[in-house]
């Protein structure tokens, strides 16, 4: 099981895949396992290397002090320790934030980066869900009923057509055996309440947005707002989940803009 032993935790990290270093940053709540659909589709071009951020997945311990500068600061310490002076990134919600902040503290090092559902900002409205799904999985209501009032906000509302999908999808995410927990869920939620992202939005190396069109959690026109001089994609199919709603679109707008930075 590779780890990093890194300052106060323990980084556990996942690396397959041929080509060149793709660094793939989760977003909140997620672990290197929010990549599942897109490694198959990027490990014939790239070496994807997926990280559990502090207080997910097998990272530890789960309430180590968290920042997005902190998550920065252990990703570039991941790339030094595996020898890769160069590298694609990639960012999904959370994971695009800490992207930026990389971006802003190591350009030199990014060949290319890929912002993903995601922008410098802070909508109260965001921080305000998280808490009560918290609230709600800590109550006595059925384990599985903060995610399904979670998961309107995060895929396409196609998923609905197919019940049993989603019910599977349900009980997959009970199953998982690294699932965060709801206390480590809060502690996170403290990186996203406390970080300023008013510094980020014009990163000096190559980097594409990728947007959703049903991005209920960060909506086009606010991630616009902020990012919109940079190059993007408007992806009409795709919710805040991008890389689950439309991953052949996503794997491709990544090849294609990493192709024309080469290392």
């Amino acid at each position: 099981m590779p780890r990093l032993e890194h300052g106060d935790i323990s980084l556990h990290y996942e690396i397959e895949g041929n080509g060149p270093p793709l660094l793939m940053l989760a977003g909140f709540m997620s672990d290197h396992a929010s990549w599942t659909p897109l490694v198959p589709l990027l490990g014939a071009h790239f070496t994807c290397i997926r990280i559990d951020n502090r207080t997910t997945g097998q990272t530890t311990p789960w309430n180590a002090p968290v920042s997005i500068d902190l998550m920065c600061t252990d990703a570039l310490a991941l790339m030094d320790h595996l020898g890769f002076a160069r590298f694609h990134l990639l960012g999904h919600s959370m994971g695009g934030i800490i992207a930026l902040r990389m971006a802003q503290a190591a350009p030199e090092r990014l060949a290319s980066t890929h912002v993903a559902a995601s922008a410098p900002i802070r909508l109260p409205r965001n921080t305000a869900l998280f808490a009560n799904l918290i609230a709600v999985r800590r109550s006595d209501a059925p384990p599985d009923t903060w995610l399904r009032a979670l998961f309107p906000w995060l895929f396409n509302p196609r998923v609905y057509h197919h019940p049993a999908g989603l019910d599977q999808a349900v009980a997959d995410s009970l199953a998982y055996p690294h699932a965060q927990s709801a206390d480590a869920m809060e502690h996170q939620l403290t990186a996203l309440r406390d970080f300023d992202g008013t510094a980020l939005a014009s990163p000096t190396c190559p980097a594409q947005v990728l947007v959703g069109a049903l991005d209920l959690i960060v909506p086009p026109d606010h991630a616009l707002a902020v990012l919109g001089h940079l190059p993007h994609h408007i992806i009409e199919e795709a919710g805040h989940s991008i890389h689950w709603d439309a991953p052949e679109t996503v794997a491709d707008l990544v090849r294609c803009y990493a192709n024309k930075h080469p290392i």
